[in-house]
């Protein structure tokens, strides 16, 4: 599985729009969804999947539009994931069910197969719509290891009657990873994703690994960083640690939201993250991330809007990658 920091062709987004639950505050989503498309589109090409309707809307984003409804936005985990072979980059296309059958996603499980017909992305196109799995729940350092969360890929109606063995077995195989990291610990009040990494803990280049801080209210927080301090590498080293603040609480209707700085957007020659108007913590966590990608622009997007509906930059995007070097 290729490591995010690679060199990028394309990042996709599936856009906002009436039909989705971002319905209530549609123009407030839709500005984020423009101020993330202008940041992509000054370093690489933007592709965009949204209903016909829209076009007029988006046509001065990009050329690249696929013109299909969705249920939902989070192409994260209905887009392709990207591992790399020989000859060419291949296009895994697994079975997204709405994190666990909580969501309809009949019609965000058809994007990918229109991508790659109408000849949007390239690569080589594998058909796994057998296996649940969504690009949250999975980080790669792109030489063999590929982290998880145990909350998450064992969560009711993923993959049942699968035992953990026999994930990790099949995790193996289609991702040409040597060895799976399961984190046992570790999860955000209000995330309905059951624990997506993407949210906790993030693996930067050089043996780095990102990860959230906790406060009073996430006590298992600390006990994750005290699995990510017994990490070690395949070589047998330890990993080098950079603790993310956790954002002061965010509420709506009276729920705490899962705000976090780690799901953030590596992008060509920069990074992408999310900001909640709380200038100390958002500086902090721009800081701590400019750490982990020296020489790559950090660039911050308010992200109470997305938030709103559980999720944030990364959630919102999907990268495609150029073919292998070697």
């Amino acid at each position: 599985m290729i490591a995010e920091w690679e060199p990028q062709s394309m990042v996709q987004l599936t856009w906002p729009h009436k039909d989705t639950d971002w319905a209530p505050i549609l123009p407030e989503i839709t500005a984020v969804y423009e101020e993330m498309a202008r940041e992509i589109s000054k370093r690489e090409a933007l592709l965009i999947v949204a209903p016909e309707s829209l076009t007029s809307d988006i046509k001065h984003l990009t050329s690249n539009i696929l013109h299909l409804t969705s249920n939902d936005t989070w192409a994260r985990d209905h887009g392709f994931i990207s591992v790399e072979s020989e000859k060419s980059v291949v296009l895994l296309d697994f079975k997204f069910n709405g994190w666990g059958e909580k969501f309809e996603a009949n019609l965000d499980n058809q994007i990918n197969r229109h991508l790659f017909d109408e000849g949007l992305v390239k690569g080589t196109y594998e058909n796994h719509l057998d296996f649940v799995l969504e690009g949250g729940s999975i980080e790669s350092d792109g030489k063999g290891t590929v982290f998880t969360t145990t909350c998450c890929l064992m969560a009711p109606h993923r993959n049942q009657p699968l035992t953990q063995a026999e994930i990790e077995a099949r995790l193996k195989e289609y991702l040409g990873a040597e060895r799976i990291v399961w984190l046992n610990h570790g999860s955000l009040i209000g995330d309905d994703t059951d624990g997506h990494i993407d949210t906790l803990v993030r693996i930067c280049p050089d043996d780095t690994i990102v990860y959230t801080g906790g406060d009073a209210d996430h006590p298992d927080l600390a006990l994750m960083e005290e699995e990510l301090k017994a990490l070690r590498t395949l070589e047998g080293k330890p990993y080098r640690l950079l603790k993310l603040p956790l954002p002061r609480p965010i509420y709506d209707d009276g729920d705490r939201l899962p705000a976090t700085y780690a799901n953030y957007l590596i992008i060509n020659g920069a990074v992408l993250v999310p900001t909640y108007a709380q200038p100390d913590l958002d500086a902090e966590a721009m800081r701590v991330i400019g750490e982990a990608f020296p020489g790559r622009e950090i660039v911050g997007i308010d992200c109470r809007a997305v938030v709103k509906q559980h999720g944030s930059l990364h959630c919102c995007t999907m990268q495609y990658y150029l073919s292998p070097k070697r």
